[in-house]
């Protein structure tokens, strides 16, 4: 059995794409993931597979979504130790990486467009994108952040949901055991 970790973007924010946690676990039992667990409401899953192809999973749970609840979401699963990856390759200093965000990339974004985001730069405001993810720290805080996730998505155009700090390591903790 693999671990896997999924991050579902947009949804249960503010009333849009309402899906009640307890009821996600029930769909996603039925379709054969076990042990699904889920961490706050922002669409956070941890569950077993012995699928080993992480795209046909995120295809698997998309329809599930889908057809149970009949809207899009964009679905993001990675196993647990890949999460664990992006985690540990932050570049920022230990104190900056504990106010930091993760903003995981759905797919890699073209060098072309990640070398013009680059150029970039706004006070208080630092960035740093892999192929995975854009780990994103502001000293003023997120909410008064020029950038953000939709940021860059916009000047990236590939999708990216985000999680803090406090999130990933949930997340990694609940992985783990």
């Amino acid at each position: 059995m693999t671990k896997y970790i999924t991050l579902l973007r947009g949804i249960n924010v503010s009333g849009q794409k309402k899906i009640p946690m307890a009821e996600l676990r029930e769909i996603l039992d039925k379709i054969g993931l076990e042990n699904v667990q889920t961490y706050i409401q922002s669409g956070n899953l941890i569950f077993n597979s012995s699928e080993t192809d992480n795209k046909s999973m995120e295809l698997v749970i998309h329809e599930a979504i889908k057809s149970h609840f009949g809207f899009e979401v964009p679905v993001l699963v990675l196993k647990s130790q890949e999460l664990k990856q992006i985690f540990d390759d932050c570049p920022f200093s230990s104190e900056k990486k504990e106010n930091s965000y993760f903003m995981m990339l759905y797919t890699s974004a073209n060098k072309n467009l990640v070398h013009e985001i680059s150029k970039l730069s706004y006070p208080n405001e630092e960035f740093y994108i892999t192929d995975s993810c854009v780990y994103f720290y502001c000293s003023l805080g997120y909410g008064k952040a020029k950038m953000n996730n939709n940021f860059f998505e916009r000047k990236l155009k590939v999708t990216a949901t985000a999680r803090n700090y406090k999130t990933m390591v949930k997340l990694l903790s609940l992985s783990a055991e």
